[in-house]
């Protein structure tokens, strides 16, 4: 039987136009009503107190307490940053540099490769923006299967090799996805599990078939950062993000506790990983799927970031791994293409409706 592409998984959902063409931002002046926030979302501060919240933990993957290091942020955090990753910093750089150019065309050029209402690649605005009455200060490109291609044809006709195809972003998915999966082996073994383990073992064997997504971000320098907001807050649905920001702030993080909105500061060679819906499910809750947002730069710089989602292909199965904390699953099996479902359909109540 043949694998279902995640990008099928989107087809089922149709957004409005005003829902998928990001805001032409070097034609604004002043920030508009349409991406105007109440105080009540774009508060910056904490949950009060005398002392500055603890930074997101930062891991050097070549030590030899990674693996657990990496447990205990997973549980305390759900977020953390890694250095000395493997991943070459110059690909990494052509990476955002190609994301520049991208953003940097026209808007009528970068309409040419705009997302489909029931796609799920191409530019165009956050996928969660129809669950807000207000736009947000963003614009991304989202690349899934093979997509670059047939998208960078329409930007580039000329020259769309350069985009997709020789190297950059070949290189930087293969990379990513190699990474992932060995950040995925070490939280499974901090659960007390392997890749050979029974339970385990499927899942394993079909991220070998995983594609991924990766998605570009811009946002662009704001007239008003404290009425704006870059990302509205939200998890991410798959296992993990593996995320890439320029020296740029914006990326907080929400912390229990009266703390709040707590920053990920830019650390230069790192990249941040967050836990996502799937892992926090196959953890059987012991890991948090965390709130994070992405607030507009107060110096109004210019915040590029690449992200990498990873996860198993759209007909696997995700269960709790009863034996982790708890003597039963806190949640029923799902399928990555029906939990996907869920989340376009509700969002942050998408967990809610899966827990036993």
């Amino acid at each position: 039987m043949a694998t279902t592409s995640l990008s099928h998984v989107y087809t089922d959902t149709h957004l409005h136009y005003t829902h998928i063409v990001p805001l032409d931002f070097a034609a604004v002046d002043d920030l508009p009503e349409s991406h105007t926030w109440t105080n009540t979302h774009t508060t910056r501060a904490g949950g009060g107190g005398l002392h500055l919240p603890a930074a997101v933990p930062t891991i050097n993957l070549r030590s030899p307490s990674a693996a657990a290091l990496v447990g205990d942020a997973c549980r305390e955090w759900g977020m953390f940053q890694v250095t000395n990753h493997g991943v070459p910093a110059g690909l990494v750089e052509d990476v955002e540099a190609h994301a520049r150019r991208l953003f940097e065309l026209p808007a009528e050029q970068k309409l040419k490769a705009v997302r489909a209402p029931n796609g799920a690649t191409g530019y165009g605005v956050a996928r969660i923006s129809p669950f807000f009455t207000k736009l947000m200060w963003h614009e991304g490109f989202t690349i899934m299967a093979g997509s670059a291609v047939e998208h960078a044809k329409l930007l580039w006709p000329l020259h769309y090799h350069e985009f997709c195809c020789r190297d950059a972003m070949d290189n930087y998915q293969k990379k990513m996805k190699s990474l992932a999966y060995k950040l995925f082996l070490i939280i499974l073994k901090s659960l007390g599990y392997d890749e050979d383990n029974q339970e385990t073992s499927l899942l394993s064997a079909s991220l070998n078939q995983s594609e991924g997504a990766l998605q570009l971000n811009s946002y662009p320098s704001c007239p008003n950062p404290s009425r704006a907001i870059g990302l509205a807050p939200h998890t991410d649905s798959l296992l993990l993000t593996i995320l890439h920001q320029n020296d740029t702030n914006g990326l907080q993080i929400f912390r229990e506790g009266g703390v709040g909105w707590v920053p990920v500061t830019p650390l230069k060679g790192a990249l941040v990983i967050n836990v996502g819906d799937l892992m926090h499910i196959l953890s059987n809750g012991c890991f948090p799927t965390v709130y994070h947002r992405v607030v507009p730069n107060e110096t109004r710089r210019h915040r590029f970031s690449v992200a990498y989602f990873y996860g198993p292909p759209a007909d696997s199965t995700v269960a709790p791994l009863v034996a982790v904390g708890r003597q039963f699953p806190r949640f029923r099996a799902v399928t990555v293409r029906e939990y996907i479902g869920l989340k376009n359909k509700h969002l942050e109540k998408a967990i809610g409706l899966i827990k036993i």
